[in-house]
């Protein structure tokens, strides 16, 4: 069997083939446009959900942007001459507009695709400048005093490792400063811890080279205390360089102190294109340095024009936007921040403060510029449960936060596409939810209007996720009461009430086979609870899941009664194991049935042939005979009632037209809980649970499968729906549930009589003409 890569990739590789062959007389533009559509769009017909692809909103400045592309293309064919002055010009004036707007004096700009690529530029130029026979000696020079490159435990990961493989440094090069433990943010560069640090290289022999600290860290959007670590980099000659979405708010009329200290830096790299939503536009590395020759050695500038040519894109962006269209976009994604951030502390359950290690929100020291708002779903530990007691309910109970707040940034991310949520791991405070509209308020066109609907839906989910994280503990003791049939399955990676194993009781069996049973009970388990009139999802857990033959229960609210939910479970799984148990039974008294009835007939068949005599046995002889001294036939039809599991005669079903004897199974009256009109399976009475929650709800889009092997996080939580109205003669759902084992025991009873009448039906003709006269 070929693996499905290399196929795909050899299907790739015959097309391309293909169409080189085809072309070598050329084809037309038209064809060429539509060869690329095409592959832009292959496989979104095939794809579940195409929606959940974002399409950058590329407005008429992203339309300029791509114009550059075009026009640097163009330009690159001029003469020489004229292209130098050219390019020379628009590297001039991007580099005067992007150090005014950013408030960075005196400096010069570095263009570049890959973002760290500038860094790397910067690190040569330190290298060029402190080891003065480097340009000769190469890296032989180092020898002599290892460089050292600090760098902040939260900054950028791997960051630190491409630095040391781009400019061939040992590992040991590179120095890791650890966050504050004790004061300030947890997610700020220790200073005290960088000095002590510095010290200690220096009395090594080593040479502390370079800083780099953050204005906004990649996952919590924390600043570095800029100004401290400048005059720390001042005072032992080193050179500091900042990278962060922070940066972005110095083109702001009121920049905070902390942020402001940036200009003081040696060095930072801007990422325009994502705050302003310019596609494929550069990033840019502002610097200063007044010798020319080292910056020409280090690569931060070019002899060659072509290279310049990478301003151009971005040159006719900040054109068309002006200074007051820029601000006004990184403005515009602060006060999305804020927005959020004054209506989290309106919402239950959510703290702002990020001195409580267990509180809801994480925020940056100074909240009226901050452009990144991170929180996270705590489940207050005070509040009691239904039944049982919260306290030490799970000892991965950290891991269940995690999936549950994992869970909501996939929620409001599906349910708000225009917000742009995303899930971040931090090492200490575990999964947060982050938005960062700064990174895609300007691509996906988010408003202030995504915002409302953003906190309406989290405010929706929360009371949600606080009722099942209070459940859960008495979904687990419910299942225990109910063991061994019932067992409890710990699967932390599922944001929902729990999972459950029914075992089947069964004895004398060996392993596989026993395995084959469990797998058999659960999957038709699972599929009569999805079959059930309930909000709950049923489903067979996480795609990447752990745990086999498990059925998980979804998110619910806190009006379930979780007794009876547990309590249907195990009955449904007893009824399937009985109605297996039963069906393997009735095989074999099916087969002694038919054994009997074989010899019954025969036996009849024989007195039949003594009574009558051989004459009319012959097929010509017999006609004639019966139809002049017609005899009566003391053969009876048989019947098999496998209630009874026995062998009856068919003559009072023949004489009454209805069959009648022992009661039918259906007759048996079954007892199941009774239900007020328009209340819910699993609901308490008097709960307002998912009536009222689904009165504002339009969440749950997800589908569900029955029988599939995997499903979706998202798809653990699903809007209500509503009652249907309640008939005089309807059933209770429990009650179908118990008579579909006996509706089934009917059908092969009728079956099992049809194959004994059919036996009787084989005789020879002349018996058929005698049971058709009686």
């Amino acid at each position: 069997m070929v693996d499905s890569t290399l196929a795909q990739v050899g299907k790739n590789l015959s097309q391309a083939m293909r169409i080189l062959e085809d072309g070598q007389s050329g084809q037309d533009v038209a064809t060429v446009l539509h060869l690329v559509h095409n592959l832009i769009h292959e496989g979104e017909e095939e794809e579940d959900k195409p929606s959940q692809h974002r399409m950058q909103n590329v407005g008429e400045q992203g339309h300029m942007a791509l114009l550059g592309h075009s026009l640097a293309a163009y330009i690159s064919v001029l003469d020489r001459e004229r292209l130098r002055k050219l390019t020379t010009r628009i590297l001039s004036d991007t580099t005067l507009w992007l150090c005014r707007l950013f408030r960075y004096e005196n400096g010069s700009a570095y263009f570049h695709e890959d973002d760290r690529d500038g860094l790397v530029k910067v690190c040569r130029l330190v290298i060029n400048a402190r080891y003065e026979e480097y340009a000769s000696e190469g890296y032989a020079v180092l020898s002599s005093k290892q460089p050292v490159i600090y760098q902040s435990a939260s900054g950028r990961p791997g960051l630190g490792q491409h630095l040391c493989s781009q400019l061939g440094l040992p590992l040991s090069s590179l120095c890791t400063v650890p966050c504050n433990t004790v004061f300030g943010s947890q997610h700020q560069m220790d200073v005290a811890l960088l000095d002590k640090l510095i010290k200690e290289d220096k009395e090594a022999g080593k040479l502390p080279l370079l800083l780099i600290a953050n204005a906004g860290t990649p996952g919590a959007g924390h600043t570095d205390k800029l100004g401290r670590l400048k005059d720390l980099c001042d005072q032992y000659s080193m050179w500091l360089h900042l990278e962060g979405v922070n940066l972005a708010t110095l083109a702001l009329g009121q920049a905070t102190s902390a942020i402001m200290a940036a200009n003081r830096s040696d060095s930072m790299t801007l990422t325009p294109g994502q705050w302003l939503g310019l596609p494929a536009v550069s990033a840019v590395t502002l610097y200063r340095h007044e010798d020319p020759a080292l910056s020409l050695a280090a690569g931060l500038t070019s002899s060659q024009p072509v290279a310049k040519l990478r301003a151009l894109p971005l040159w006719l962006s900040l054109q068309y936007l002006g200074h007051n269209g820029i601000v006004q976009k990184i403005k515009h994604a602060t006060v999305l921040s804020q927005q959020l951030l004054q209506k989290l502390k309106t919402l239950a359950s959510i703290k702002t403060s990020d001195v409580d290690h267990s509180g809801m929100l994480f925020e940056v020291e100074d909240e009226l510029s901050s452009p990144v708002v991170l929180f996270k779903f705590s489940q207050e530990m005070s509040a009691a449960s239904s039944g049982g007691s919260v306290e030490g309910y799970c000892a991965g109970e950290k891991e269940v936060l995690d999936t549950f707040n994992r869970w909501l940034g996939e929620q409001l991310l599906q349910l708000v596409p225009a917000s742009g949520m995303d899930v971040v791991e931090l090492e200490d405070e575990g999964t947060c939810v982050r938005f960062s509209p700064l990174l895609t308020a300007a691509v996906l066109g988010t408003q202030q209007g995504d915002v409302e609907d953003l906190v309406e839906k989290l405010s929706e989910l929360v009371p949600v996720m606080s009722s099942t994280m209070c459940l859960r503990q008495d979904f687990r003791e419910e299942t225990h009461r109910h063991s061994p049939s019932l067992i409890y399955v710990e699967e932390l990676s599922w944001p929902g009430l729990g999972a459950v194993r029914y075992e089947p009781q069964a004895e004398g069996i060996d392993e596989s086979r026993r395995k084959q049973e469990l797998e058999k009970i659960n999957t038709e388990l699972l599929k009569k609870l999805q079959e059930l009139d309930t909000d709950i999802i049923f489903s067979t857990g996480p795609e990447f899941g752990t745990q086999e033959n498990c059925i998980f229960v979804g998110m619910v609210t806190e009006d379930v009664d979780v007794s009876e939910l547990v309590n249907t479970i195990a009955t449904l799984g007893r009824d399937i194991e009985e109605s297996g148990r039963l069906l393997e039974n009735m095989t074999e008294v099916v087969r002694k049935g038919i054994l009997e009835a074989e010899l019954q007939l025969q036996k009849a068949n024989e007195e039949k042939l003594m009574e009558e005599g051989v004459m009319r046995q012959l097929p010509l002889v017999g006609s004639v005979l019966n139809w002049f001294s017609p005899v009566q036939s003391s053969i009876k039809g048989r019947t098999f009632n496998l209630a009874a599991g026995s062998l009856d005669s068919t003559e009072v079903t023949y004489s009454t037209k209805a069959q009648t004897g022992r009661p039918s199974l259906q007759d048996t009256p079954t007892s199941s809980s009774k239900r007020l009109p328009g209340q819910r399976l699993f609901q308490r009475s008097g709960g307002a649970g998912f009536d009222s929650f689904s009165e504002t709800s339009s969440i749950g889009q997800a589908e569900e499968s029955a029988g599939e092997g995997s499903t979706t996080l998202s798809s653990s939580f699903r809007p209500p729906t509503p009652p249907p109205a309640p008939e005089e003669n309807s059933q209770p759902a429990s009650d179908v549930i118990q008579e579909k084992v006996p509706e089934s025991s009917v059908q092969v009873n009728a079956q099992v009589e049809a194959e004994v009448e059919t036996e009787e039906e084989r005789q020879p003709e002349g018996q058929e003409v005698e049971q058709s006269e009686r």
